[in-house]
């Protein structure tokens, strides 16, 4: 059993609300613990992360947001820091998957967000679990 640490970047409620359903369920069946982090936004899921590390206290964690496009170039900013902030940390060694949405509407979130549907917070709960199994292989 590990302590996982879920980062939701909490700005649309409902679609999180499906996420974290998703990657809650996903690492309790495998018999982890799991705590929720609330952020104001997909920008500071990386951030929040990194902070988290230096306690010690997680041996994973999953980044849960949704960011749909606008009018405007901040969607691709948000999406792209967001994304590369995430694998900066992978790359540095540490188990997190990136279940923050980058979708068109509103529609493409809700399928991708439900349980019953894409699940992708699920999935990127596997994908850290995946991750920490890997970092069991190949330590010492």
């Amino acid at each position: 059993m590990a302590r996982f640490l879920i980062v939701e970047a909490r700005f649309y409620d409902h679609l999180n609300d499906m996420l974290v359903a998703g990657a809650r369920a996903a690492l309790e069946a495998a018999g982890h613990e799991v705590e929720v982090l609330t952020v104001p936004g997909a920008l500071e899921v990386p951030g929040a992360i990194a902070l988290a590390s230096e306690s010690g206290r997680y041996a994973g964690y999953v980044g849960i947001g949704v960011v749909i496009r606008g009018e405007t170039y901040h969607f691709e900013i948000v999406a792209g820091e967001s994304a590369r902030g995430i694998m900066a940390l992978t790359m540095d060694g540490m188990a997190i998957g990136n279940g923050i949405l980058t979708v068109e509407n509103e529609a493409q979130a809700l399928v991708r967000a439900d349980p019953a549907q894409n699940d992708k917070g699920g999935e990127a709960a596997k994908a850290a679990m995946a991750l920490l199994d890997l970092q069991g292989r190949f330590a010492g």
